[in-house]
Parts: structure tokens; sequence; C-alpha cells
């Protein structure tokens, strides 16, 4: 287990943080000129298949770019796209629809997301939208509603988890299709996400090498990663103004409680990229992450919220103006706590792999 950056994840850090760190802050719901510069940069193909002009680099190097557009808290369709589209087809579908869905990701003309969540369910296993077919897949439809769907009015394509009679299955539905609509709904950031209904929807594919479980734990895994960038971003800002803040006489980082605080955080921050780093690694090896990634996500539901909130307490005042970069990262690291269900949600997950784990291992020696 190696969890040393590679040459290509380093420079891919490094080249996201120069074309993030170049670009004005902008309140717009999508900045389509920062996006076409990540994708000029070469940033948006990184996990593309060769084939198609991609670099067949993998988690590690995508989330490196995420990490740091969770950094800058950029408004663009990064965790969407990437996260959500880009690494699931990769691993699910054939070259074919490969070049059909991904055309256009890496300049930036094609935007990609995925409908996870439903109502009470924030990834369910066994999702309520159900998935029917004819005769075959070629008439294949969807119907079911689907919640928090981040940018989908700008997606070109979106995967949604459904229910069929032989299991799950990860469907591609066209933005636009007959049956389908769009309501946008409120996020805590002013990202655009929406309320997904889709009625009988036709379906372009279903991914044969990417399940339901296996999406979600891209999801998490890119979740995280931007979290990771985001609480990292919030610690540096809040630790600036404690050295350069003076009472007393004194700067504030000098205090003992405040001392403390700033620590508390700084475990935070570690711990969280640690755990999200350990998850991508094992999905960039061919592991399953499914424990690491809730884990992470764990981490961020329950730790990340607070961590913010100290850095908000640590700055007093000038924490709560909106024109300061720290309402950015509290107001995303909200979302994505709603993106992965949330702290108990992420425990509950854990106790039904740690059950099922104990259930194999008495089946296996024998035992009831």
């Amino acid at each position: 287990m190696d969890f040393t950056p590679g040459e290509a994840e380093t420079e891919a850090a490094r080249l996201a943080a120069r074309v993030l760190g170049a670009a004005a802050p902008s309140t717009a719901d999508f900045d389509d000129a920062l996006w076409k510069q990540l994708g000029h940069a070469g940033l948006l193909s990184l996990a593309l298949p060769g084939d198609i002009g991609g670099d067949d680099l993998g988690v590690m190097a995508t989330a490196a770019v995420l990490t740091e557009v969770g950094r800058h808290a950029a408004r663009i369709p990064a965790l969407a796209t990437l996260a959500l589209g880009v690494l699931p087809l990769v691993r699910g579908a054939d070259t074919g629809l490969q070049r059909r869905l991904l055309a256009g990701v890496a300049a930036g003309d094609t935007v990609l997301t995925a409908a996870l969540r439903e109502p009470s369910d924030p990834m369910p296993s066994m999702p309520a939208a159900m998935a029917s077919t004819s005769m075959s897949r070629s008439a294949a439809t969807v119907t079911g509603v689907k919640t928090g769907v981040p940018y989908a009015a700008a997606a070109r394509w979106i995967l949604v988890p459904a229910t069929t009679p032989a299991g799950t299955v990860v469907t591609v539905v066209e933005q636009g299709a007959v049956g389908l609509s769009c309501q946008r709904t409120r996020s805590s950031s002013g990202l655009p996400e929406y309320t997904l209904r889709l009625d009988r929807t036709p379906v372009l594919a279903m991914l044969d090498g990417c399940d339901a479980d296996a999406l979600y734990q891209l999801a998490a895994v890119g979740a995280c990663a931007v979290a990771d960038g985001a609480v990292a971003a919030a610690l540096e800002l809040t630790t600036a103004h404690i050295r350069s803040r003076e009472q007393f006489g004194r700067p504030l980082a000098t205090f003992q409680a405040v001392a403390q605080q700033i620590a508390d955080v700084y475990a935070t921050a570690r711990t969280l990229h640690l755990a999200a780093l350990s998850a991508c690694w094992r999905l960039d090896t061919g592991r399953d992450a499914g424990e690491d990634a809730d884990v992470a996500a764990y981490w961020l539901a329950h730790y990340g919220p607070a961590a913010l909130r100290t850095c908000h307490h640590l700055h007093g005042g000038l924490g709560m103006d909106v024109s300061y970069p720290l309402p950015r990262y509290s107001a995303l690291i909200t979302d994505l706590v709603s993106l992965v269900g949330g702290a108990e949600y992420r425990l509950d997950r854990l106790s039904w792999r740690e059950q099922a784990r104990e259930e194999t291992a008495a089946t296996g020696s024998g035992g009831a």
C-alpha cells in the first residue's frame, strides 16, 4: 500500500491549482469559461481512454483535480462530470458507447451527471426507480423520482441507478428525453441541483461493468476529494487569520484555547485526506473500496461541518462576511454532506458491512 502521489497526480494537482487560482471568483451557477480552461489545459481528459484522446489515468488523477476544485470552491460541474460520469462510464461502457457519451468532455463541451439520491434514501441499494424492458435492452425505459441531481439541466447524459427483475442496473438517459422533467431545488452553496421525474423515459444504454454500488463508491470518493480541498483551504485561511489578528497585543494563535481549536481542525483535515486517499487508491488499483469510502464519507459528514464551524468561530465577525471565502467552503461542505447521506447513514452502511462480513465468516466456518 503506497499512497505516495505519482508524477501524473502531482502535475495534475499543480496545473489545476494554477488554472483555478488564476480565475476570478464567480457567483454564476456554472463558470463556463473556467470549465473550458480546464479542458484546454487537458485536465478534463485525464481519465478518458487513450483511444478517444484521453490519458488513461484513473481515480487518483481525477481526485487530484477534484481536490483543487474544492480548494478553490469553483462553481463548475467537475464532481458531476468526472466522478459521477466519466469514471463510471470508463468502467462500465464498451468502446462504442464511450465514444458516444464521452465525446466533448475533454474540451468542456459535454457535461455529465448521475441521479443517485431518492426521497428518504441517499444511495439506495435497491432503487425505487424501476427499469423495464419489453424484449431487449434497446427498448428499456426507466420510471422514478431522483432528488438533488447536480447540474442535471446542463448535462447531456444522466446516469440513473434503477431496479429490474434481475437486480440493480445503471441506466443512461439523455437530457430532454421523453418523460423526463427537471425541477430546480435549493442547495446551501447555490450550485444547481434538481429533482428528476422519469415517466417511462427511454434508456439509451445499461452499463454492464458498473453496478449501482460501484457508482455510489465513486460518488462518495469524489465528494470526499472535493471536501478534502475545501477543508484544507478553510484551515489555511483560518491559520493565516489567527497568526495576523491580534488581541491584547498578541496574535490569536498564541492563545492556548485558539491553538487547541485549530489543532482539532488540522486533525480533521489530515484524517479526511488520508481516508479519501485510501479509498481512491483502492478504486484505482481495482479493489473494492466500499468500506473505505464509507469511512471517508463518515469523516466528512460528522467532522467536516464541525471543523468549518470552528473556522468561523476563530474568524469572529469576519467569518460571516459573504464576500469572504470562508462561507463558500461551509456551504460546499454542507452540500457534500447531503450528497453522501450524512453521518448516521454512513455508520449504518459500515454496520451493515460488518454484519455481512460476520455472516460470511460464520457460513464459511460451518456456523449457522
